[in-house]
């Protein structure tokens, strides 16, 4: 009797070089599950079919990396915004562009199709939303009410890291109604696929489940492993699935608990769908994108029966609802043969674009390469005699025995000499599927050091075996390995005693709330580490800064905006962010005022500090200014110092 394959219940289907450059903006067709775009620092689109190792087309014209990029429903359009603003829309089956749109001031952050109709959404780094008629070439109407960046935009809600959700009335031009709660930058939002019911997801771990008609808050799940950068409902409603860091959780929202958890190892995964019981799942690190599979089957989703293809086929409103489901009314989804929305509120002829001989030309610059004819073809090509998207029930991608490993191993018939290895992690690579990109480049070295890395910088695999070129011909001994892996182990307990040592004076001095005096003995430690670890603390609570601090922490978020550790830039911005938003105008409006009559001590004290932040930040500024022409997460959020720092000038 032949002994059952047990298969994984989620594995990685694939990892590809997608661009020549880093990846900046990735997205996966929702109704297909199978087509991807990606968008890079190349100023290039790139797209994909899932499990295939080449890029079907390339679409060019963006003059500054692809921020962000978005499927349209049917999979026939795809818009990508860009760090300078601008918002080019192609059309895949004709494998042309069909607009540029310009408004924005600084890089597009999100992007959303209309669901039926040839309507664009736009959030962007200058905090304002615009819906533009690709048909009209131009920006039908602008919603302002956030005061930081768009994250996120789903047909109309809106997230920002304002910590606020937003939604929008289209017609009348004004928001109805806005969801405070969260503590930390919203990331992503969801509407339920047949319920009044919007999910928001932020920096702060936390999901919260909003009620559409009531406009409050439905429920809240708290704990997450890090920020939610990615959530998707069940197509039928029953569950909602979040992509944590290596793990996959489904949660039920009333009452809120978690059905499952599911680890896969996709690191920061940034998009799913769903397609055929498998959830899909995409994530990028520099030049790199990984695909994952999970098998739903094998997971428990509270509420969900097995159902046969006739009920499949009824309208969600028609089909029962799962027994812990509120009582909260269904939505009919209008049909998508009503192609033209109403029609909104036009703006002034100055918020409006017609075409112009740049946009004629920017639109002639801009081009598709279709680097694989024959699986575009495949895909796009012929429109009305090929399905664009799977059927419903087309085959799945196959699962890899859970044992696969075990068995190579077993076949290897190793001596029993191996049998005596010690554990160790896991140090064998896995050789990377070919690829081919549109643009093919050698991969250099990153100038700064990524905050998240797989190893730790300057650790190979290979110092911790024996240098053999045949290692199943030789015993391995304890001890070799031992002295391997304990090279360099004093040297990093002497510094991490050391770093313990510094915060544990650093803490003393903070218990006493004297928070001015903890930094000053932070600083004089003369070691960034303590001085980012203790910034870290203080950012999360913005009541905690005052003027004399700012004098003592600007020489030091100069050091780490130049700092080769991603961490530490990214500390720098934040602490340099806040001191800009609520001192930058105290400062102006002191140094610009009058002379006082007589003596005022605390006056002359405080003309003081302003004057020593005034230098400090105009120092600073050169250096944001020189760093704000980079490209990816550094460029962005050196683009928005520069323009906060814009008074200095």
């Amino acid at each position: 009797m032949a002994t059952p394959v047990v298969t994984k219940t989620a594995w990685k289907l694939q990892e590809i070089v997608a661009h020549a450059s880093n990846v900046s903006s990735l997205v996966l067709g929702k109704a297909s599950g199978r087509l991807l775009a990606t968008g890079g620092d190349d100023c290039r689109v790139n797209l994909w079919s899932i499990n295939k190792p080449n890029c079907i087309m390339s679409l060019t014209g963006h003059t500054s990396p692809v921020e962000s990029v978005r499927l349209n429903t049917p999979e026939e359009l795809i818009v990508a915004g860009s760090q300078s603003g601008s918002i080019r829309v192609w059309d895949l089956e004709a494998a042309k562009i069909l607009r540029t749109l310009m408004g924005h001031k600084a890089n597009i952050c999100s992007l959303d199709f209309h669901p039926y109709g040839e309507f664009v959404a736009s959030g962007s780094q200058d905090t304002n939303i615009k819906l533009w008629d690709i048909r009209r070439k131009g920006c039908v109407f602008r919603y302002r009410g956030h005061s930081q960046a768009v994250r996120c935009l789903r047909w109309l809600a809106s997230a920002a890291d304002d910590h606020t959700v937003k939604l929008w009335d289209l017609t009348a031009g004004k928001m109805m109604s806005e969801f405070p709660g969260h503590t930390g930058p919203v990331n992503v939002v969801e509407f339920h696929p047949n319920e009044y019911l919007l999910a928001s997801g932020g920096s702060d771990r936390t999901i919260r489940f909003w009620d559409l008609e009531k406009f409050q808050v439905v429920s809240c799940i708290e704990g997450e492993p890090g920020p939610v950068r990615s959530v998707l409902f069940n197509p039928d409603g029953c569950c909602l699935y979040s992509g944590c860091q290596d793990s996959l959780r489904v949660y039920g929202w009333e009452p809120e608990r978690c059905f499952d958890v599911v680890l896969v190892s996709w690191g920061k995964v940034a998009d799913l769908a769903v397609c055929n019981d498998q959830l899909i799942g995409v994530a990028f690190s520099q030049s790199n994108v990984s695909s994952y599979v999970v098998d739903l089957t094998r997971v428990t989703r509270t509420g969900t029966v097995a159902q046969d293809p006739v009920q499949d086929s009824r309208p969600l409103a028609q089909q029962p609802a799962h027994p812990s489901a509120p009582l909260r009314r269904i939505y009919e989804r209008p049909s998508t043969a009503c192609s033209k929305p109403q029609r909104v509120k036009q703006n002034s002829e100055s918020e409006r674009r017609s075409p112009s001989s740049e946009d004629d030309r920017d639109e002639r610059e801009s081009r598709a390469e279709i680097q694989n004819a024959e699986e575009y073809n495949e895909i796009f090509q012929p429109k009305n005699s090929i399905s664009r998207t799977p059927p419903r029930r087309s085959e799945p991608f196959p699962a890899p025995p859970e044992d696969d490993m075990v068995s190579a191993k077993e076949a290897a018939k190793p001596s029993p000499a191996m049998d005596l290895q010690f554990p160790v992690p896991n140090l064998e690579v896995p050789p990377r599927p070919p690829a081919v990109t549109s643009t093919p480049a050698p991969k250099a070295e990153p100038a700064i050091i990524p905050a998240t890395r797989n190893e730790p910088i300057g650790l190979k695999a290979s110092d911790f075996l024996p240098a053999v070129k045949i290692p199943q011909q030789v015993e391995l001994v304890d001890e070799d390995a031992m002295s391997q892996i304990r090279k360099g182990h004093d040297t990093m307990c002497v510094v991490l005693t050391s770093r313990h040592k510094n915060l544990d004076t650093v803490r003393a001095v903070w218990t006493t709330g004297d928070i001015k005096t903890s930094v000053d003995s932070a600083v004089a430690i003369n070691d960034l580490s303590v001085v980012v670890d203790l910034l870290n603390i203080v950012n999360q609570k913005a009541s905690l800064w005052k003027l004399d601090l700012c004098t003592t922490v600007l020489p030091q978020i100069e050091k780490l905006l130049q700092s080769k550790y991603e961490s530490y830039v990214q500390t720098g911005c934040t602490s340099l962010k806040l001191i800009l938003q609520r001192f930058l105008p105290l400062i102006t409006d002191i140094l610009a005022a009058p002379p006082s009559v007589g003596v005022d001590i605390s006056r002359e004290e405080r003309l003081h500090k302003c004057r020593l932040c005034y230098k400090q930040l105009k120092s600073i500024s050169g250096l944001v200014k020189s760093k704000s022409g980079l490209s990816g997460r550094h460029g962005s959020a050196f683009r928005e110092l520069h323009l906060l720092m814009a008074s200095l000038d």
